[in-house]
This record gives C-alpha cells, sequence and structure tokens, in this order.
C-alpha cells in the first residue's frame, strides 16, 4: 500500500522505495555520523543530569561471565575457537623452531 505523490520539482516521493522496503524514517533516514552526534549529546545529557549508567567492577564482571556462558553454549563457536589457537600456537612453534635452525645453519657454515 506505497502511496506517492510529486513534489514541485516533479519528482515522486512516497513511503516505498525501488526495492519495495519502506522508506527510511527518522533517525534511520541520518548518516552515521548524524546519529553520532545525536547519540553523543544525549548521553552527556544523562551523565549532567546524573541518570546515567556506570558499570562497577562486580557488574562488569557479571556480564562478561553472562556473555561467555553464552558463548560456551556454542559448541561449533567453541571448536573454532580452540582449532584457530591450535594452529596459531603449532605455526608459531615451527617458526621458532625454523629460526633455531636456521641460526644453527649460519653459525656451522661462519667456523
Amino acid at each position: 500500500m506505497a502511496t506517492s505523490k510529486e513534489n514541485s520539482k516533479g519528482t515522486t516521493t512516497g513511503t516505498a522505495q525501488k526495492s519495495g522496503q519502506p522508506a527510511k524514517r527518522g533517525f534511520a533516514a541520518m548518516d552515521q555520523n548524524q546519529q553520532r552526534e545525536i547519540a553523543s549529546k544525549g548521553g552527556q545529557a544523562a551523565h549532567q543530569k546524573g541518570t546515567a549508567h556506570e558499570f562497577d567492577s562486580e557488574e562488569a564482571r557479571r556480564a562478561g561471565q553472562k556473555g561467555g556462558e553464552a558463548v560456551s553454549r556454542n559448541r561449533a563457536h567453541m571448536a573454532d575457537i580452540g582449532r584457530k589457537g591450535g594452529e596459531s600456537r603449532q605455526s608459531a612453534q615451527r617458526a621458532a623452531a625454523a629460526a633455531l635452525a636456521d641460526k644453527g645453519n649460519r653459525q656451522g657454515k661462519d667456523s
């Protein structure tokens, strides 16, 4: 049910874009810099008013623990993390061994 109107310049304006999606309005229609500027002003006002929320260390610890528990339920994700860590450690060990072997080869040639 998209409506469209023709403005004085002869272009059509309406609530639907060509893709069939509703047109962005308000905050969503602004570019990121405008959104960030407005959000920043809101945060500053809240701090000045004294109603802004500030995490204490205990609350931050609980939030991090809760997030960690949620992530660790995804077994496939945890397996990927472990695999990447193992690959990284293995490649670091190989690089260290190669550097050590290369250093030994150089010393043997100099003598």
